[in-house]
């Protein structure tokens, strides 16, 4: 039977524990039945839902104030959390005005756009002639290279580059680093730059014959309804804009003073959630650029050798769980947001904090609400395999799911496009070989290298024919509103009803997966349907329960009695283990981070968050063993590869604890000059002065050993899409 997927449907989550959270002061829009734009409010029973949502992850760790907007077509929801100004006890209100950084970069794009199609700017315009003050390069630099960050233009290079305390002219503003050299040839790799984008504001002043705020108030803000937005300049501040807050050691201090004018084009607005949400519809809606135009800003762009970076022009975009997402993250003193659209379904998520560096957060938010708006509110738990093949041939399957599913539900509800695909049993042949577990038995990492790859043009993007092909097949068969059902559901209901439709009768002709690989899904499809969620787990999560310890038996029992195959509960219980602190709690996160590896042993997410916890309590030696248990599974030697080990340093709670890191990868991997060398800086900001000379000595050998230094996977491209605000979605978390 096909599950409800409308919003109405989220209404049984009113009598789950799982949404039991304190109080906390919030306002909201008024829930007037329509508004002059043509928007209506929520019905009151899913506004509950939403607020309950939103109020279980506040309570989980210190805030001070947060926004959150949700529209869904003429529907629309905004409410305010806690303080914008903790020492005038102001509180947040829909009025509450944010910094809102990054998200700038999306309104420089679509300015961009809108001059691109009144002929007044060319995509393939060398930047220099439309911004002379800065100078030409060893090569030449497009607009379109610049939309999606792969220009080569670099990114700060210290943290004096990031940190501006006057008013900047646009003149002086691209002058900061107009001197500097490109960090490569553009189109070979992906570097995200807010510089660059700075020079797309130049651009759009020369090309419009306006200030980059005028230009912006006039033909983005005004026509999107953004009533608040403005540049984020003293003049424009009034008494509801947030006072800004950083978390250091657990305790909230005031926000170190910037001013944004260095980077207007990158990073230099300001406005309310609402105003985010205007943006979004007005982006969804077409109202700023044509439909073509939007269809081509949302497209991921790729490198010169044929790899998707994920980011089209002005937005990043890629599949999530088989929703097709445009998004913008933001992160700067003083804030954090998040603005996520889906345009097949109509639907806007835009999220806002006074405290910086939430970026996690907000992205664990927003797939909360999500999953709430648009997949009836279903607790989804992927699935935990014990045998390292199968974990591999399953993380493909489920991106084939992710990737043919979104694209399809963007071809024909969205603004996107399809290429018609004129070898579909090539391609199902293609996959079949990629999961061959056979083959990848041979040599899992590798295996797991080209299927995380199996999207990109490079490898013939077979995984979105093939997974689109399926899509189409299945709307066919049970029609369109179905396809909106597996997201929830997930990517094996997605291939038990693909195989039944090619058995079903006029159907002989339907492209098949080969063998062994049919065997191996029917094998995951049998063992799915027995390794049920015991009952009291169906409808919460561990981490939004009050208390979550009555539950652990029967979680305990389900996971002995299926150890092959069993849904996977490991970033619940991560969650729940941080919900407890890192002093005078510390024993009871350490067990929960114990129970999270005892019940996903292959979880390299689980091992990572249990290392920082001994690293706190400080059993060092019990750490290195841990994660090279990790090391041992394909997963694992991928995430603890040494650039992917130096982006988690930047994360861990103290000083101690990225040491700690440091240490255990220099162990793991002692031919990385990069990692001895931030060993070095780690040592000697903890004024262990031989221990950061011998860390500098060992770099030098490493170096010497290794001339010319291993790409960075992250910079190119290949292993995740960064943003310089944290929100780093890994390819494998699709």
């Amino acid at each position: 039977m096909m599950r409800s997927t409308g919003l109405f449907a989220v209404l049984w989550l009113l009598a789950s524990p799982a949404l039991a959270a304190p109080r906390l002061p919030s306002e909201c829009e008024p829930a007037s039945p329509e508004a002059a734009d043509g928007s209506s409010a929520f019905p009151e029973e899913v506004t509950r839902v939403l607020d309950a949502m939103v109020r279980a992850e506040l309570s989980q760790g210190p805030t001070v104030g947060m926004s959150v907007g949700i529209s869904r077509g003429s529907r629309r929801w905004v409410c305010g959390y806690g303080l914008r100004d903790m020492a005038r006890k102001l509180p947040v209100t829909p009025r509450t005005t944010y910094r809102l950084a990054s998200i700038t970069k999306s309104f420089t794009a679509v300015a961009v756009m809108q001059l691109v199609e009144q002929g007044k700017l060319s995509l393939d315009a060398d930047i220099h002639t439309l911004v002379p003050g800065y100078p030409t390069k060893q090569w030449a630099v497009t607009v379109r290279d610049l939309l999606g960050h792969l220009s080569g233009v670099p990114t700060y290079d210290g943290l004096a580059s990031t940190i501006n305390l006057k008013p900047l002219s646009t003149a002086e503003a691209v002058s900061v680093f107009s001197g500097k050299p490109l960090s490569f040839e553009p189109r070979t790799r992906y570097l995200y730059s807010t510089w660059g984008y700075n020079l797309l504001g130049a651009a759009v002043e020369t090309a419009s014959g306006k200030s980059y705020r005028d230009y912006l108030r006039e033909h983005v803000f005004q026509p999107a309804g953004m009533a608040h937005a403005d540049l984020d300049v003293t003049a424009t501040r009034d008494e509801h804009q947030t006072v800004g807050y950083r978390l250091k050691d657990g305790v909230v201090k005031t926000s170190r003073f910037l001013d944004v004018s260095s980077r207007f084009g990158g990073g230099g607005t300001r406005g309310t959630v609402g105003d985010m949400l205007g943006f979004g519809r007005a982006v969804l809606t077409h109202k700023l650029v044509s439909r073509d135009t939007m269809g081509m800003m949302q497209s991921s762009m790729a490198t010169r050798d044929g790899r998707l970076t994920d980011y089209g022009m002005g937005f990043a975009t890629y599949p999530l769980r088989g929703h097709y997402l445009v998004a913008h993250a933001g992160g700067q003193p003083e804030t954090t947001t998040l603005l996520v659209m889906f345009p097949a379904e109509d639907t806007v998520i835009a999220l806002a904090t006074n405290i910086e560096g939430e970026a996690k957060r907000l992205r664990r938010l927003s797939i909360r609400l999500m999953e709430g708006v648009l997949e009836a509110g279903a607790t989804r738990r992927d699935a935990h395999f014990a045998d390292p093949v199968d974990a591999v041939v399953y993380e493909g399957l489920s991106r084939i799911v992710s990737y043919g599913l979104a694209y399809h539900l963007w071809a024909t509800r969205g603004p996107g496009t399809l290429t018609p695909d004129e070898d579909v049993p090539g391609a199902f042949a293609r996959v079949s070989e990629m999961l061959d577990r056979k083959l990848i038995a041979k040599d899992s990492k590798a295996a797991l290298e080209r299927i995380r790859s199996g999207h990109d043009p490079k490898l013939g993007s077979v995984f979105i024919r093939v997974g689109a092909h399926m899509a189409r097949v299945l709307e066919k068969a049970q029609g369109p509103e179905r396809l909106l059902a597996y997201p929830a559901e997930g990517p094996l209901s997605f291939f038990a009803d693909y195989l039944a439709a090619c058995e079903a009768e006029g159907a002989a002709e339907t492209p098949r997966l080969g063998e062994p690989l049919r065997g191996d899904l029917l094998r995951f499809v049998a063992g799915w349907k027995r390794a049920e969620v015991p009952a009291e787990l169906r409808r919460l999560r561990l981490d939004e329960v009050k208390n979550p310890e009555v539950h652990w038996p029967a979680l305990e029992k389900a996971v002995a009695q299926w150890p092959e195959l069993r849904p996977d509960y490991t970033d619940e219980l991560v969650r729940v283990a941080e919900g407890f602190g890192w002093r005078k709690q510390l024993p009871a996160r350490l067990r929960w981070l114990e129970r999270a590896v005892e019940v996903s042993p292959r979880s390299v997410e689980a091992r990572l968050a249990l290392s920082q916890a001994l690293l706190v309590a400080k059993r060092d030696e019990e750490v290195l063993p841990l994660l090279r248990e990790a090391m041992e599974t394909p997963q694992g030697a991928l995430a603890l590869a040494p650039m992917m080990l130096l982006k988690r340093v930047v994360e861990p709670e103290s000083p101690r604890v990225a040491l700690g890191l440091l240490r255990a990868g220099v162990a793991l991997h002692p031919e990385s000059p990069e990692l001895w060398e931030a060993l070095a800086k780690r040592e000697k900001a903890q004024g262990h002065k031989a221990e950061a000379r011998a860390a500098l000595r060992q770099a030098r050998r490493a170096r010497e050993a290794r001339p010319e230094p291993a790409s960075d996977s992250v910079v190119r491209g290949a292993g995740a899409v960064p943003d310089d605000h944290g929100l780093v979605r890994p390819r494998q978390a699709l």
